[in-house]
């Protein structure tokens, strides 16, 4: 991924002469939950470009994983259709593309805005779903919740103090390994 994510990046900053960042962060796995949860995820995914202003129509972008549903290839793949439509339950590659379609169409009309859940999260899906991802963890979900994600999902993931982020400024404050109260004078 990281071979992937970095040639791409630096590719549209050459054709657009630019030297910034082009990705937000460094890759991250979540655990997605088939049926409803990987179709939005899949669509989102989709729309990034979208979303950030670069193309107009997820159609638009050479790298999407839109022209590969829609119009599969036999060589060179990158997505095994079989698969993919196991778990999104659609019977043939041509019911894939066609409601693929629908979920990308239904998605450009409403305002794109960044969905965290998707890349911040160890697991998004139903509650039965994030459940049994954060009871397979055992100890390792220590300190990571469950939290709702509105409409009809959930999601798991750390909360904000498991980095550092302690609720109160007295707390920072008290707790901080560079707080004052913790230095040492070398005179």
């Amino acid at each position: 991924m990281q071979l992937i994510a970095g040639r791409t990046g630096q590719a549209y900053n050459r054709r657009k002469g630019r030297k910034d960042a082009f990705w937000e962060d460094r890759y991250h796995a979540t655990a997605i939950e088939s049926g409803v949860h990987l179709w939005q995820c899949l669509v989102y995914v989709d729309s990034n470009m979208v979303r950030t202003g670069v193309v107009d129509h997820p159609s638009k972008w050479k790298w999407s994983s839109y022209h590969e549903i829609r119009k599969p290839k036999t060589r060179y793949r990158l997505i095994d259709h079989d698969k993919l439509r196991r778990f999104l339950n659609a019977d043939t590659n041509e019911a894939l593309a066609q409601t693929h379609k629908r979920w990308v169409e239904s998605q450009l009309k409403i305002r794109q805005e960044r969905q965290e859940h998707f890349g911040r999260s160890l697991a998004v899906g139903s509650e039965e779903f994030i459940r049994n991802v954060k009871n397979a963890l055992g100890i390792r979900a220590v300190g990571r919740r469950i939290f709702e994600t509105p409409p009809s999902g959930y999601q798991l993931k750390e909360s904000m103090a498991a980095y550092g982020r302690p609720n109160s400024d007295r707390a920072e404050e008290e707790n901080s390994a560079m707080a004052i109260t913790n230095a040492i004078s070398w005179k």
